[in-house]
């Protein structure tokens, strides 16, 4: 057989492909990665196939034996049983993996192993296997953010008390306590976990019998591929199926917003490090120094994790222009979303399980923190709240203590510095009662409400965020466990 009579489609052609295009229109490169997805898919099909008398039950098990065949080969399997067998390099003259995965079943049981692409195409097969990759990812995914986010909560637990300045135009504001800005992160993260799985539902949907464009030409039962690939249901219309990109995007926007909330945190913990705030100890095991001034301890991994957000919006921006203006249904520039797909995805996995461990060997300077507190009036919005609890009207409250911190300022010293006397020249309202309510302490405290940093709410908001988390591990745990074609890697 030629090398032109080799391939999926070449029964119309006379002329070879020329050998540059040829190489470069492939996707086996990259879409190599789908080995998995791909023989899922296969078994799956094989079993429609089955049902609808076109496969005997012979052929079929002789055709499930080859696909298994195929995994054995080139996947690695990271249990005691398989002794640490290598894979087989995947290497093949393939265009792309559904062309390997025919080949390689072909090399395993013979021309049989060709009857197994009758009633489907390529086209379903791809929308098929992406979502089985993003499906899998997702969940993937999922345990890596609950196990970040249970750092944040053993971190808040072990703060206590602490207290730390929290900002506003990157300018002191009020204290807050080091627990309540902890939880600020959990929420992200976990919205970005129900993002993910709203992402999953909408995706969870089986092309398989959508056919190239028109749906199958056989009368295949399309519930037997979605029951066995544990689908929602099958997809509704064979045009949109072979032509949806929509779960890529809405996936790579799903990465790009957790990527945004872990830049934002790696941003936070870069300033804290620094001299002049001396909030962070960083964790020499995620730390570099430099190679030129010998007392350098410098945040390498916080900078790269501010800079992965260009990286995953730059995959989802990339997806959106190749997307625009296509005509339905399947066109080959659909072939180019994947690896912005495969290269966010690694990106955002591993740079979420190094911010589990990071977050974990963080230390705070405590002490410093604190310090931090106690100057630059961060008790001035509790002082007007003490005034509109005497019943001055908020608006002249602030003007009073804004005048009271004007005059704090051309003294050197801080509002609870300031005698009785000193305070009445803005205000009769004023009594001795005024220093204990701007303490530090009541200042955190006069937050009380849900959400809110008094040191009560936020211990009740530890124990139900924690709770929030351990059925996020549980709910995740359960996911993973329960994937249907992906083997131990």
């Amino acid at each position: 057989m030629s090398e032109q009579h080799a391939k999926m489609w070449s029964g119309r052609f006379r002329e070879p492909l020329d050998p540059t295009f040829d190489h470069w229109q492939r996707s086996f490169g990259f879409d190599r990665q789908l080995l998995q997805e791909e023989v899922a898919a296969s078994k799956a099909h094989a079993l429609a196939l089955k049902a609808a008398e076109v496969l005997t039950d012979a052929e079929y098990h002789r055709i499930i034996e080859g696909l298994d065949e195929v995994i054995a080969r080139f996947v690695p399997v990271a249990d005691s049983l398989s002794g640490g067998r290598t894979p087989e390099p995947m290497n093949a003259d393939a265009e792309d993996i559904h062309h390997f995965v025919e080949m390689k079943l072909v090399e395993a049981i013979g021309d049989l192993g060709l009857k197994l692409h009758t009633g489907r195409s390529r086209n379903e097969q791809i929308a098929t296997d992406l979502r089985l990759y993003i499906r899998f990812r997702s969940h993937m995914l999922l345990a890596f953010l609950a196990a970040w986010a249970l750092q944040f909560v053993e971190k808040a637990k072990a703060a206590g008390d602490a207290v730390m300045p929290s900002y506003t135009h990157l300018q002191r504001a009020e204290p807050v306590l080091v627990a309540h800005w902890l939880l600020a992160y959990v929420e992200m993260l976990l919205r970005d976990a129900s993002r993910l799985e709203d992402c999953v539902k909408r995706l969870n949907y089986c092309p398989l019998g959508s056919g190239p464009i028109a749906g199958a030409t056989l009368a295949l039962d399309r519930t037997i591929a979605t029951k066995e690939l544990a689908f929602t249901a099958p997809t509704a219309n064979s045009m949109d199926a072979t032509g949806d990109r929509d779960f890529v995007l809405e996936y790579l926007n799903v990465l790009t917003l957790l990527a945004l909330h872990a830049s934002r945190f790696a941003e936070e913990i870069t300033l804290f490090a620094t001299a002049e705030f001396g909030f962070v100890d960083l964790p020499e095991a995620f730390s570099t120094g430099s190679s030129a001034m010998p007392q350098k301890k410098n945040p390498d991994l916080t900078e790269l994790v501010r800079a992965k957000v260009g990286r995953i919006n730059g995959a989802a921006q990339a997806v959106t222009l190749m997307l625009k203006g296509l005509p339905l249904a399947y066109n080959k520039d659909m072939q180019e979303t994947q690896e912005p797909v495969f290269i966010a995805t690694s990106s955002m996995q591993l740079t979420v399980n190094l911010l589990a461990k990071f977050t974990a060997a963080l230390k705070f300077r405590t002490d410093r923190m604190r310090a931090a507190c106690e100057s630059g009036f961060l008790n001035a919005m509790a002082a007007a709240t003490y005034l509109v609890y005497k019943g001055v009207p908020f608006r002249k409250a602030h003007e009073k203590i804004g005048n009271a911190v004007r005059y704090c300022l051309d003294k050197g010293c801080e509002l609870n510095d300031l005698t009785l006397d000193e305070l009445k020249q803005f205000g009769s309202e004023f009594e001795q009662d005024f220093f204990p309510a701007i303490t530090l302490e009541a200042t955190l405290d006069c937050h009380d409400v849900i959400g809110g940093t008094a040191r009560h709410r936020v211990r009740e908001a530890l124990k139900e965020t924690e709770v929030r988390v351990q059925k996020l591990i549980v709910h995740t745990a359960a996911l993973v466990s329960t994937i249907p074609h992906r083997r131990r890697q």
